[in-house]
């Protein structure tokens, strides 16, 4: 059954697609902030949502001009700890989520981030308990939750119990609409099918 006042961040990658199918929200919101496979992701997100049943909200605000790495298609900056790291993305993710959240009454917000997201801090849990202080703190006390930030995406995807048939509509890729095969998105989604026994 779904939560009605639960909604999920719904890239379309993988992570993103196992919680939707565990945790069934009545809501997902996908967000093109200028990233190169916005297109991909939400085609992903729409196809996932249709099939689930969830009511999905896209969300378009250009924040390209404020990236970097390969998720923006320019150069990291030389903080960057990997190339898709784009400057507090993951707190203006959920701040967008959010601001569409109040209005539609929800009062959890699911995260697709996974043990392996920890190579950046906004991936990690101390991140989003923080994250989650804050939304909370403000009207609408909105809770973020990160179900399975302890797991692996393969660990994940068998926890769901995600049917391979939705695993497939996933798009991975950093760099493009059309998965490039050589970015860390498209070798992690190779890697899970192979750990899945799905190559």
């Amino acid at each position: 059954m779904q939560k009605n006042n639960l909604a999920i961040l719904l890239s379309g990658g993988m992570d993103s697609i196992a919680l939707a199918y565990w945790k069934k929200p009545a809501h997902s919101i996908t967000i093109d902030y200028g990233q190169k496979a916005a297109n991909a992701e939400i085609k992903a997100a729409e196809q996932i949502s249709k099939q689930l049943n969830i009511e999905h909200h896209i969300i378009k605000v250009d924040c390209s001009a404020l990236g970097s790495g390969d998720m923006n298609g320019s150069k990291s900056l030389g903080i960057s700890p990997i190339t898709e790291w784009w400057p507090y993305r993951n707190q203006l993710l959920v701040t967008l989520a959010c601001m569409k959240g109040v209005s539609i009454g929800i009062k959890e917000l699911i995260i697709g981030s996974v043990s392996t997201d920890d190579a950046h801090k906004d991936g990690t849990r101390t991140f989003y308990d923080y994250l989650s202080k804050l939304i909370e703190y403000q009207e609408g006390q909105i809770k973020i939750t990160c179900p399975g930030i302890e797991m692996s995406t393969v660990e994940l995807i068998k926890k769901a119990k995600l049917p391979t048939s939705l695993l497939y509509w996933a798009h991975s890729c950093h760099t493009a609409n059309e998965p490039c095969m050589n970015c860390n998105g498209c070798k992690k989604y190779l890697y899970t099918l192979q750990m899945l026994g799905l190559d």
